[in-house]
C-alpha cells in the first residue's frame, strides 16, 4: 500500500519472522553465535529465552539457514497440549510414519529413527519454539528422549526457545535433571535506545529505502512506547507508514507517532505499553526523564 509511496520494494516491517531482516544486535549476535556454539559443540540441550517478540522465531529462522545438510531438521512451533501430545508432535515434526497406537510402539519408531540417521552420518536436531508452553510432564519426556545418546555419541540434539517462564519451569525441582543436561543457555534482551534506531534504519534498507523514512526523534518515540521489543516496534512502525501515506508524507517525525498512539488508544484493542502522553513536551519529558533520551 506504502511501498510505491516511500520507493520500497517490500514492507520493511511485516510482523511474520523474516531472517532476511534479521538486524543482529550485540545480543542477538551473541543468541545466535550461542545457538551455533550448540550445535558443532553438540550440546545435548541449548536453551534460548526473551520476551514475547524479542526475535526468538527470527533466530531459529536465521540458524536454520546455517544448519549443514549432515543434520535432520524437525520444527515443533506449536506446543499448546490441546493440539496433541508430545510424541506425536516430534514424529510429525521429523516426518517419522508410524502405525503404532500406543506412546510405547511410537517410541520405539523413534529411536529406530535416530539410529538410523546416525548410522548414515546425521545428527537429529529438534527445535522446540514456545516451549515454556510445554507441561512439566512434557519437559521430562523430552529428556527421556534424549537418553538415546550415549556418553559421546551424540544422536539427537534439542533447542528450546521460549519466554522467561520456561526458565521458571527448568529450575523447578523435578526437572533438576533436564537443568543438568543444558550445554548451552542465553536469555535474549529487549534492543536499547540506540540499537532500536539501527533497527529500524536496517529493516528500511533491507526493504530499499534510499533515504531516511523516520527522523531520530521519532525512533526515539518509538523505543519510547516499544520498550526496544522488536515485534511491537514492527507494528508501531508499520501503522506510522500507512499514517504518513495518508497524509501525503514523505517522512515520519514524532507528530506523526503520537497520532498514531492517541488513536490506538481510542479504539480501546491495542493499547501502548506505556501511558499516552499526549503532547511532544510530554513525551520529551518522559523520554529525558525515564530513557535518559534528549530530545531537541
Amino acid at each position: 500500500m506504502y511501498t510505491e509511496h516511500f520507493g520500497l520494494k517490500s514492507k520493511p516491517f511485516n510482523l511474520v519472522p523474516d531472517p532476511s531482516f534479521l538486524y543482529l544486535s550485540p545480543n542477538h549476535k551473541r543468541a545466535l553465535t550461542m545457538l551455533e556454539y550448540g550445535l558443532v559443540s553438540h550440546a545435548g540441550f541449548s536453551v534460548v529465552t526473551g520476551e514475547i517478540g524479542a526475535g526468538k522465531t527470527t533466530l531459529i529462522r536465521a540458524l536454520l539457514k546455517k544448519i549443514d545438510s549432515d543434520c535432520v531438521i524437525g520444527l515443533i512451533n506449536n506446543t499448546h497440549e490441546s493440539f496433541g501430545d508430545l510424541m506425536g508432535w516430534v514424529l510429525d515434526a521429523l516426518d517419522i510414519e508410524s502405525t503404532a497406537t500406543d506412546n510405547a510402539g511410537r517410541y520405539r519408531d523413534y529411536i529406530n529413527f535416530v539410529i538410523d540417521q546416525h548410522a548414515q552420518g546425521r545428527r537429529v536436531v529438534l527445535i522446540i519454539d514456545e516451549a515454556q508452553n510445554l507441561s512439566v510432564n512434557a519437559l521430562e519426556e523430552l529428556r527421556l528422549l534424549s537418553n538415546v545418546n550415549i556418553d559421546s555419541d551424540i544422536f539427537l540434539q534439542l533447542i528450546l526457545t521460549g519466554q522467561p517462564e520456561l526458565i521458571d519451569k527448568l529450575n523447578l525441582p523435578e526437572l533438576k535433571q533436564f537443568a543438568q543436561r543444558i550445554g548451552v543457555e542465553f536469555h535474549l534482551n529487549a534492543l536499547d535506545h540506540e540499537q532500536t534506531q539501527c533497527y529500524i534504519k536496517h529493516r528500511l534498507k533491507m526493504a530499499g529505502a534510499s533515504t531516511a523514512v523516520f527522523t531520530d526523534n521519532a525512533c526515539s518515540v518509538v523505543y519510547c512506547y516499544t520498550e526496544g521489543i522488536p515485534r511491537r516496534i514492527n507494528n508501531l512502525c508499520d501503522f506510522a507508514m500507512v499514517y504518513a501515506f495518508a497524509d501525503g508524507k514523505e517522512s515520519i517525525g514524532v507528530d506523526t507517532i503520537l497520532d498514531l498512539m492517541r488513536d490506538k488508544k481510542s479504539s480501546r484493542i491495542i493499547q501502548p505499553s506505556n501511558e499516552l502522553k499526549e503532547d511532544v513536551e510530554t513525551v520529551r519529558d518522559m523520554l529525558n526523564k525515564k530513557y535518559n533520551v534528549v530530545l531537541p
